[in-house]
């Protein structure tokens, strides 16, 4: 009898033993696999430029060939790790832009705009661009580029990237509704989010006065409350005389020449061009302009989350701008540009936020439409203003020649390659720490190059691989990067 409870007693102990050697290995199996999840995020987080966390400089791209690697002489950040509270609104800011640019048409307007953003960096802010276009640029210009957009901000807090996102042409208009499905798949990575066409000039300025008047629509209706409301801007242009060509001799006609909100018209004007807001608690501070298109619009993630549930918003969603039921073709409250930027976002019959513009701090939320062309259609047929016995509205018709300017004029472009040609000992200006390439990002995945025509396919392919090759050799220019038309180079696209 002792024999059978003690062989019992050694069958409960061995029981009890593969009991705890079955829980210590799923544990370990558990343990195993967040070690090799949280590896994997890791990995995907440090590869992937719009998530990175990294501060000087702020890139994650491919890396160059071994061998290129900083010079031990070059500047490097400070290893001060204070905590210090942040001097600026901006300081330390996570700020995702997007820009709608479809070709090179509007070039020396997006030059602009990036140097705008570019200030945001130096601002302190932690920026990610990502351009949306369909076309290539030559390797000299992104190395052009790559000077200019680099942000020599020593702050651990600040960054700038660079990320060309090649669509196909045959998107179009669609070109502005990228942005929107990016916005959401980072809205954890960022505390604001701006999307803008390729002409709007945006400054640090522009994006502190949005926060800080954001913060201070929630503090005086609440945080749920200040959902149903978002701080807008208003684009302006400077009336400059229709018929005279700004020279030498006629440079005293822009004594009387001033900014215009060329969008906004109609008196009184507190009555056909501005509303005032009928909240009680921020009617003595805001107000909003009767037509609500900007172009572009800045969100925090919060705001942007709130509008995807929000009631007949969704927006989240990308679709179709309205248009009429008898002719899908004609939109029946503007184009899809204007649609994604600021009818779907303000319009009553959909998302219905309601656009607020301080009255004390308006100027600073004016933003320059820099082609400086739109406020020339006022008072003309099926413009803003216009009546049918007013003068037509003249388009291009292709037949019109265009006087260039003289010859001796030093182009950026050939500045910049000539620079290069003269100082071939600078090769390591875009390269990081870890001998990664740290300059402009171009991404090909959406583009099925099969889609295009024979000659545009040639170029196309011949420009990605120029790229390429600039950044396996670690970002500079080599003599057949340099042996370019400065002249002409957009039309060999």
């Amino acid at each position: 009898m002792a024999a059978v409870q003690g062989n019992h007693q050694r069958g409960r102990r061995a029981s009890l033993s593969t009991i705890r050697l079955g829980i210590l290995l799923f544990t370990s199996f558990l343990f195993g696999l967040a070690v090799c999840s949280a590896f994997f995020l890791w990995r995907l987080y440090n590869n992937d430029p719009l998530l990175s966390g990294s501060h000087q400089p702020h890139y994650h791209v491919a890396s160059a060939k071994a061998g290129f690697t900083k010079s031990q002489t070059a500047l490097q950040p400070p290893s001060s790790t204070s905590s210090s509270s942040p001097t600026s609104i901006l300081e330390g800011l996570k700020i995702l832009v997007t820009i709608a640019s479809f070709d090179f048409m509007q070039l020396p307007h997006l030059e602009e705009v990036l140097d705008g953003i570019r200030d945001l960096c130096y601002a302190g802010s932690k920026v990610d661009i990502v351009i949306y276009t369909t076309v290539v640029y030559p390797v000299a210009f992104i190395d052009m580029f790559n000077d200019r957009m680099r942000c020599n901000n020593p702050s651990p807090n600040a960054g700038l990237t660079t990320t060309m996102m090649l669509k196909p042409n045959h998107v179009r208009l669609h070109l502005v509704d990228y942005h929107r499905t990016l916005f959401y798949d980072r809205i954890d990575q960022y505390d604001v989010f701006i999307y803008t066409e390729d002409d709007i000039r945006i400054s640090p300025t522009t994006v502190a006065a949005y926060l800080h008047e954001t913060n201070r629509v929630e503090s005086i209706v609440g945080s749920q409350h200040a959902t149903d409301f978002n701080v807008g801007i208003v684009r302006y242009e400077y009336d400059f005389p229709e018929n005279v060509v700004i020279t030498d001799k006629t440079r005293h006609a822009t004594e009387n020449v001033t900014r215009v909100y060329w969008e906004h018209l109609g008196k009184p004007i507190f009555e056909k061009a501005v509303d005032k807001v009928e909240d009680e608690a921020l009617s003595p501070y805001y107000m909003s302009m009767h037509l609500h298109h900007q172009g572009m619009y800045l969100a925090t993630a919060s705001l942007l989350k709130a509008w995807k549930d929000r009631k007949n918003c969704k927006f989240d969603e990308i679709r179709d701008r309205p248009s009429n039921p008898k002719k899908p073709s004609q939109p029946t409250e503007g184009t899809q540009r204007v649609w994604m930027s600021s009818q779907m976002l303000y319009g009553g019959r959909h998302c219905g936020v309601k656009q607020l513009l301080p009255v004390e701090n308006f100027g600073q939320l004016t933003v320059l439409h820099l082609p400086n062309k739109n406020y020339r259609r006022v008072g003309k047929q099926g413009r803003i203003g216009g009546s049918d016995n007013a003068p037509k509205n003249e388009f291009s018709d292709g037949t019109e020649v265009f006087q260039r300017s003289h010859p001796l004029l030093l182009k950026a472009l050939e500045l910049h390659v000539e620079m290069k040609k003269e100082f071939p000992n600078l090769q390591k200006s875009n390269i990081g720490e870890g001998g990664q390439y740290t300059g402009v990002r171009v991404v090909d995945t959406d583009v099925k190059k099969h889609h295009f025509h024979n000659d545009h396919k040639a170029a196309f392919e011949k420009r990605l691989n120029a790229y390429k090759d600039y950044v396996s050799r670690g970002g500079y220019l080599i003599e057949s990067d340099m042996d370019l038309d400065v002249e002409g180079w957009t039309m060999e696209a």
